[in-house]
């Protein structure tokens, strides 16, 4: 009877089979990292797009105001006066200096 005949694995069909291992599941993670980074990048990247003063605390106020004085919701002597109680101290703005005040 020749049952265990040889004795086991080699030692380099073990250490292949972990380093296989190794690589398998580096590369699983760095995949599904890599697909959670670029989604995410691009939703911040959207969320950032055409908004140049987001970094001010009253960006979206003033993004808001603007957008209602576009779509007509409100005139120029409402913008003007809105605009200044957000912030007396700011130079004016473009849309003051159109229209001489």
């Amino acid at each position: 009877m020749m049952f265990w005949y040889g004795g086991g694995w080699p030692f380099w069909e073990v250490a292949l089979m972990w380093a296989g291992m190794i690589v398998f599941w580096g590369l699983l993670i760095w995949a599904v990292f890599a697909l959670v980074a670029s989604t995410n990048g691009r939703a911040w990247r959207a969320g950032q797009a055409g908004h140049g003063d987001r970094d001010r605390p009253d960006g979206d106020v003033r993004r808001i105001l603007d957008e209602r004085l576009a779509r007509g919701e409100i005139d120029m002597d409402q913008y003007q006066r809105l605009r200044d109680e957000l912030a007396p101290g700011d130079a004016p703005s473009a849309a003051s200096s159109r229209t001489g005040r």
